[in-house]
């Protein structure tokens, strides 16, 4: 689906992103899309154990390529702080619209830079911060 290159650019687009905040972004890539996505990516975040992150701030980027479909789910930590109501619709459109030019790395990784965008205004990077997540792609086996 996507080349192992196009997988390092989205995951140097996460270290990026969370150069400049504490919060937490995941790419989760799965090979089908059984239900809402929104719904899926809840289960995928708990599944990855992503609301057990400190400040309760990470955000998930779920896609199906395959089913056209995907969805971006942030902790309580996150949506408690962002007031942009149309913020992920828009983000999420964003992506979108790259994707149907078939530019599916290039959607995620400005969708990232987006998201890092927002959080760090809300979470700015600590002196002591430690990575809690995982950078890398993950790819449903």
């Amino acid at each position: 689906m996507l080349k192992r290159e196009e997988l390092d650019k989205i995951s140097e687009s996460i270290r990026f992103a969370e150069s400049n905040t504490s919060g937490e972004i995941r790419v989760y890539i799965a090979k089908h899309c059984k239900g809402a996505p929104l719904e899926t990516a809840y289960k995928v975040f708990h599944q990855l154990k992503m609301d057990e992150t400190d400040l309760r701030n990470g955000v998930l980027i779920y896609l199906s390529p395959s089913d056209h479909k995907a969805a971006i789910y942030a902790d309580k930590g996150i949506n408690y702080q962002i007031d942009e109501s149309d913020f992920w619709k828009d983000t999420l459109e964003l992506m979108l619209s790259y994707f149907k030019k078939d530019l599916i790395a290039e959607g995620i990784c400005k969708g990232v830079g987006k998201v890092g965008e927002v959080i760090k205004s809300r979470f700015p990077v600590s002196e002591n911060d430690i990575n809690e997540l995982d950078n890398e792609v993950i790819i449903e086996e």
